[in-house]
């Protein structure tokens, strides 16, 4: 028998270089109700930006409104702009079964607790080694040496928070990793507090004990 369910709220964190992105990618590719959060910011669109598929963009007012009225499930300011995931989008998806995957550090993490509790599901993905997630970085080739030390300075902050989180993985080899996130996410799936008909299925079960 399948059970209806709500969906799980899969947060994915990471140092920047620490693989994030790219198992996000795969996963959103392989697995067909997997849904990523669209967050609302207030920084303008860049080139190649999507509005409700990157982000939604809104001024400052709309989301000091969006953020005073209770709207947001979790909010940050970074870098003089701010991001934040609206109440109604998450809790419509995960209403209907779907699954969503977030793109949030630690402080949106923390938040998310706090909000949705039993719907929550977190990963934290280390590096092998600093100097590999240097190597990363400049492999990228999409930053100054400066940005990357100031990058590898944030990663010690975000890394102090590992316990924050439900499972802690080394990204030393991007497919089992991305194999491992994959089973988290099933696990979490089959969880008996996302089970909507459980209890009315085991109910039924009683009535045929007692009829017996």
């Amino acid at each position: 028998m399948e059970f209806t369910r709500r969906g799980v709220m899969l947060v994915i964190a990471s140092p920047s270089g620490a693989g994030k992105s790219s198992i996000t990618r795969r996963l959103l590719a392989e697995q067909d109700n997997l849904t990523m959060s669209v967050s609302v910011t207030t920084r303008p669109m860049r080139k190649g930006e999507i509005e409700g598929k990157d982000y939604r963009f809104v001024s400052v007012e709309q989301f000091n409104a969006l953020r005073d009225g209770g709207e947001l499930l979790e909010w940050a300011k970074v870098h003089s702009n701010y991001y934040g995931t609206p109440v109604a989008d998450v809790d419509q998806l995960i209403g209907a079964g779907r699954d969503v995957v977030f793109d949030i550090d630690y402080q949106g993490t923390q938040q998310l607790y706090e909000q949705r509790r039993d719907h929550l599901v977190s990963v934290f993905l280390l590096p092998p080694s600093i100097p590999e997630l240097k190597s990363r970085l400049q492999g990228r080739a999409l930053d100054s040496e400066d940005v990357i030390n100031n990058r590898l300075k944030n990663a010690r902050v975000e890394i102090e928070h590992w316990a924050e989180y439900d499972y802690v993985l080394v990204n030393d080899d991007l497919d089992k990793t991305c194999e491992n996130v994959t089973r988290i996410l099933q696990t979490a799936r089959i969880s008996r507090l996302r089970q909507t008909n459980l209890s009315g299925f085991i109910k039924g079960l009683q009535v045929q004990i007692d009829s017996l």
